[in-house]
């Protein structure tokens, strides 16, 4: 087998294996979407959820300085 061969066998391979991540992700993604239209229905807001798990996310430190910065905008425009 050749090397031009082998290389494209290769990167057949790692399409493949993209092309599957991707469908996974993308019902991931829908999964997902159905657990906030759940939460939505018991009377949650998804809008503000997802807020909480993009803090969740984050650590510490950079959570507290994007809140100082939030906190100091709204005081500069009158919201605090």
């Amino acid at each position: 087998m050749s090397d031009d061969n082998i290389a494209a066998d290769q990167l057949r391979l790692f399409i493949e294996r993209v092309e599957r991540l991707e469908e996974e992700k993308t019902g991931i993604a829908g999964d997902i979407k159905d657990v906030y239209l759940e939460a939505k229905s018991q009377g949650y807001d998804p809008k503000t959820m997802r807020q909480i798990v993009r803090l969740r996310k984050m650590e510490k430190n950079a959570r507290d300085e994007a809140e100082a910065l939030l906190e100091t905008y709204k005081a500069a425009l009158g919201l605090s």
